[in-house]
This record gives C-alpha cells, structure tokens and sequence, in this order.
C-alpha cells in the first residue's frame, strides 16, 4: 500500500534549523521513499511499511536527542505525489 504523509517538526529550542535538517536528511537515506520539502512541512511518499518504520526511527532519535521537540503528522491512505 502507498501513503503520503505531511510532517512538521519543531524541536522547541533557540537553534532550531540544524535539527530539522538533519531530520529531513535522514529521511532521504530511504532510496525507496520520495522526500518533498516547502517552507512548512515535509511530505514522504511511498510504501507504508517502510515509512513507518523510517519514522519510527528517526522520530525516536529526535525524541533521545531533543526531549521538548513536536511532530505534527498527517497521513493520506494513498500516494499523493505531485498533488499537495
């Protein structure tokens, strides 16, 4: 099954720009997943199994790395590709 997901991080913190960089970075590692940025938000597409299990990690370093961050994710039950 193919999703698209739109995330927004805000690590709650004075530098904030390196974190989320390095977030979307880890993300693109996944060749499988396609990873779109704008000014607001990420958007991943591609199969489910493998974008939750890519979010799981990474959301899971964020959390050990900047306890005080937020995730705001929303997830669409096909890939939207092109169309946000």
């Amino acid at each position: 099954m193919e999703i698209s997901v739109d995330i927004s991080m805000y690590p709650l913190q004075k530098e904030y720009e390196a974190p989320i960089s390095a977030f979307i970075e880890r993300l693109k590692t996944e060749a499988s997943v396609t990873v779109s940025c704008n000014e607001l938000s990420t958007q991943l597409h591609g199969d489910y199994r493998t974008i939750m299990k890519l979010l799981e990690e990474e959301i899971y370093s964020v959390f050990n790395e900047i306890p005080d961050s937020i995730f705001v994710l929303k997830f669409v039950g096909h890939n939207r590709e092109g169309k946000f």
